[in-house]
Parts: structure tokens; sequence; C-alpha cells
């Protein structure tokens, strides 16, 4: 998955579940961006390579999601 597709998806989870979701990108460094889902924040890298997946499972975690989240 690209970050792009992973930020798009977060988005969409949040949408539907209510939950504000916001990227800063004043807050990261080159092509990092940090990503704010209700309380919960993340950093997410370049996003249109391909996310690793243990960093992608890492992102998801830090963020209160599991995998069936983005099924």
């Amino acid at each position: 998955m690209k970050g792009r597709e992973f930020l798009n998806r977060v988005f969409e989870i949040g949408k539907a579940r209510g939950v504000p979701v916001r990227v800063d990108l004043k807050r990261g460094k080159g092509s990092h961006v940090t990503l704010y889902y209700g309380k919960s924040k993340t950093v997410l890298k370049d996003r249109r390579k391909d996310l690793p997946k243990g960093l992608l499972f890492a992102m998801m975690r830090q963020l209160g999601l599991n995998r069936g989240d983005f099924r």
C-alpha cells in the first residue's frame, strides 16, 4: 500500500466514524507529514512510495486502527 492510499483510507474511516482527521505538512521534514486521527498521531513518510508492512502496521497501531478497518 502506498502512503497516499493509506492516507485516503484513514480519511474514509474517520469520516465514517465521525473522527476528525487532519494532516500537518509543517510538522515533518522533507516528504514526511504528521497525520492526526482524533487524539492519536503518527508520522507518514513519502506518500508516493510503498509502505513496508511493519511500518504500515505500526502506524495503524499508533492511530488505534486494526487490519479489519482497512478491508
